[in-house]
């Protein structure tokens, strides 16, 4: 059995052999409360979306596609994490190097493309707001848009094969130990880029943004365009301009804030583990479960500040017209 220090440097995951009872039970219990919870909202934007004509839109045609692949987390992968945590550790299923791979796949695949979903939507609202209504159209055709959409998942299958190795411990009957951990660290390196470089480009959008509509707020509000309600601030009643202004702003900032708390702890614990020494497996597994915490929580990222969503919702769930709706 790998100590420790191997199977926290190899495995990022939150079933570890050493957690005691107690410990597992807990985090049985979160997964399943993450799962649940991120499965009905998923669902829920995925099914209002092809409910509803008024949402059939390119940038909700980027959030569905985060949501299918939010849905591969939470429907797929996190239901199997609560089980295995509430296993004895020397369950055979724990042991099943097969087994773990295909785990380890399934989770590549949500994050990756989740994480490309989340670029999509800021870029699809970055040339909204600051390019030309011309430029905009040429851009997001339905052809283009499809495009887009299906570069993401032929990216996130062209990781699958690579990511799982940060989390597939070293064994006696596999490669030694330091190929093992070697290969771990340099793929964790790429993976801590290639988030970094993901943020860098999500930011510029979106303070890109708060830059525009705070230098002009006219030219956002005269807007005409069907994509206008999934702004990050209401788009009726318009509150006045400075009102407006800091509304907008305040919420792409906290949507930022989100983003960065789910994604940043995995990126700095990574970096940390190749240039100086690995962190501590409860920090390395508190990373992991931010980041998978996200595909929970993306739907409401996007969908909490718009009113058409709110109106949608309203009238499939039940007693949506009433007074406490």
């Amino acid at each position: 059995m790998p100590n420790a220090s191997s199977w926290s440097a190899s495995s990022p995951l939150l079933l570890l052999w050493e957690d005691s009872s107690g410990t597992r039970i807990f985090l049985s219990l979160l997964y399943a409360v993450l799962a649940i919870s991120g499965t009905l909202s998923n669902v829920m934007v995925i099914y209002l979306v092809f409910s509803f004509k008024k949402l059939q839109t390119t940038s909700n045609a980027f959030i569905v596609n985060g949501c299918a692949a939010d849905l591969s987390v939470c429907a797929l992968w996190m239901p199997q994490e609560a089980v295995l945590g509430l296993l004895p550790p020397n369950s055979s299923s724990l042991r099943s190097a097969e087994y773990r791979l295909l785990r380890g796949g399934l989770l590549s695949l949500g994050l990756t493309v989740s994480l490309a979903s989340h670029l999509l939507v800021a870029f699809n609202r970055y040339v909204l707001i600051t390019k030309l209504p011309s430029v905009y159209q040429a851009l997001y055709q339905r052809r283009h848009t499809g495009c887009m959409i299906g570069l993401s998942w032929a990216l996130a299958l062209l990781l699958v094969p690579l990511l799982p190795g940060l989390w597939t411990p070293g064994s006696a009957q596999q490669s030694p130990p330091r190929q093992t951990d070697g290969s771990s660290r340099y793929t964790a390196l790429l993976l801590a880029l290639a988030v970094l470089g993901q943020t860098a480009l999500l930011l510029h959008c979106y303070l890109g943004i708060v830059r525009r509509v705070r230098g002009s707020a006219k030219r956002v509000s005269v807007l005409n365009f069907h994509l206008l309600h999934q702004l990050p601030f209401p788009a009726a009643p318009p509150p006045p301009r400075r009102a407006q202004r800091r509304l907008s702003s305040v919420s792409v900032l906290l949507l930022c804030c989100v983003f960065l708390l789910g994604t940043q702890p995995l990126v700095w614990v990574s970096l940390l583990g190749f240039f100086l020494r690995p962190a501590p497996p409860a920090l390395q597994a508190a990373s992991w479960l931010l980041l998978c915490s996200l595909s929970a929580l993306n739907p409401l990222l996007y969908t909490w500040r718009s009113e058409e969503f709110r109106r949608a919702a309203r009238s499939v769930l039940p007693r949506g017209e009433g007074p406490a709706a």
